[in-house]
């Protein structure tokens, strides 16, 4: 594959962690994959193995959250909290991305402070930026230094932080759709979700968690096409 390809192939969210307990470093070496081989970025887009990760983040993320949700089983809406603190050079797309989601869904928030249910993490790795858990019922998000200077940096937060509210990646969607992640080309801006993506958002997390626990594993990462 020439350069330029893999450079246009690359997409937001792209990448699987090396295990799924695995934390990222600062500046990651060439990255090995649950097979053990050594893969460009451009291998990871669209792989079933991305997909399964990125489910597996969704999930520890929403039982940190409904641990927490336990003490106060009335409320409607539900405070997921971050840590930014390891990835400084992203503190302003991180608060945009915070606020782009709190904006567009009504039943879950995102708020930054102490005992986190997800973490971010900058450096660089040959993945890109992805999602993934840290064995210890808790999520990261990594945020690939080269990607975030060949895309938008705010899309490839709000993106990544759309897997830490349920939804999948979906590479061949348009501009307008932010899970489409790097499908559409660096030109595509947009970090913003579009009204489907909302919908399934306030959908998975309606009324205190009560989705979850209805649809426990099962098909809470699915959406219609």
């Amino acid at each position: 594959m020439k350069p330029s390809t893999m450079v246009l192939s690359a997409a937001l969210g792209i990448g699987l962690a090396a295990t799924l307990t695995a934390v990222p470093a600062s500046a990651a070496s060439a990255p090995q994959t649950l097979d053990g081989q050594h893969h460009s970025r451009s291998a990871y887009v669209g792989s079933k193995a991305e997909e399964a990760n990125n489910k597996a983040f969704f999930e520890a993320v929403m039982k940190s959250a409904q641990a927490k949700q336990a003490a106060s089983p009335g409320l409607k809406t539900v405070t997921v909290t971050y840590d930014a603190s390891n990835a400084p050079s992203f503190a302003t797309e991180i608060a945009n991305s915070a606020r782009i989601w709190n904006s567009s869904v009504r039943n879950v928030q995102l708020r930054a402070g102490s005992n986190a249910d997800f973490r971010y993490y900058e450096g660089n790795d040959s993945r890109g930026s992805y999602a993934s858990t840290d064995g210890h019922g808790r999520g990261y998000v990594f945020l690939d230094y080269q990607q975030n200077e060949q895309y938008d940096s705010t899309r490839v937060t709000a993106h990544e932080t759309g897997h830490v509210l349920g939804l999948p990646d979906h590479y061949s969607g348009p501009c307008s759709e932010l899970m489409s992640g790097g499908g559409p080309g660096p030109s595509c801006t947009n970090p913003y979700p579009n009204s489907a993506e909302r919908s399934r958002v306030n959908q998975l997390w309606a009324n205190g968690l009560s989705a979850f626990a209805k649809d426990g594993k099962n098909g809470v990462f699915t959406t219609a096409r």
